[in-house]
């Protein structure tokens, strides 16, 4: 695992937006902007199972992240790496954490969504600024 720069890990405990990029079955890549949490070196992220991300992520563990900070636009954090983990334990208490820290409240689940966490290990990582 390669670590997030002292520098710049101060990005990811502000609300700031992730750039996920993901590539389809077809190797067309997908990019989706996300909230972003981070704990022992890994980068976390939540979705709904059955998202396109989702399945893109289960089908190709590898993808990209991009993270501006949300103060200077021109600094920010780049990384690859792998999804080494996909969980449904502890997803929504995880998601209500991510909404808490984004809009000051829980998150409204839709019942009909499973929520999913996804444990990113990162490969590479580069900054600016």
């Amino acid at each position: 695992m390669v670590a997030i720069p002292e520098s710049h890990i101060d990005i990811m405990d502000k609300k700031s937006f992730v750039h996920v990029a993901t590539v389809d079955s077809e190797g067309v890549p997908q990019v989706t902007p996300v909230w972003v949490d981070h704990e022992d070196g890994y980068i976390l992220i939540n979705s709904a199972k059955g998202r396109k991300k989702d399945r893109n992520m289960r089908a190709q563990a590898k993808v990209g992240l991009s993270v501006q900070d949300p103060d200077n636009p021109y600094r920010y954090l780049g990384m690859q790496g792998r999804v080494v983990d996909i969980t449904e334990e502890g997803a929504a208490a995880h998601i209500h954490k991510l909404s808490h820290k984004y809009n000051g409240r829980d998150y409204p689940l839709n019942p009909q969504e499973t929520r999913v966490i996804y444990r990113i290990e990162p490969e590479r990582v580069w900054t600016m600024g």
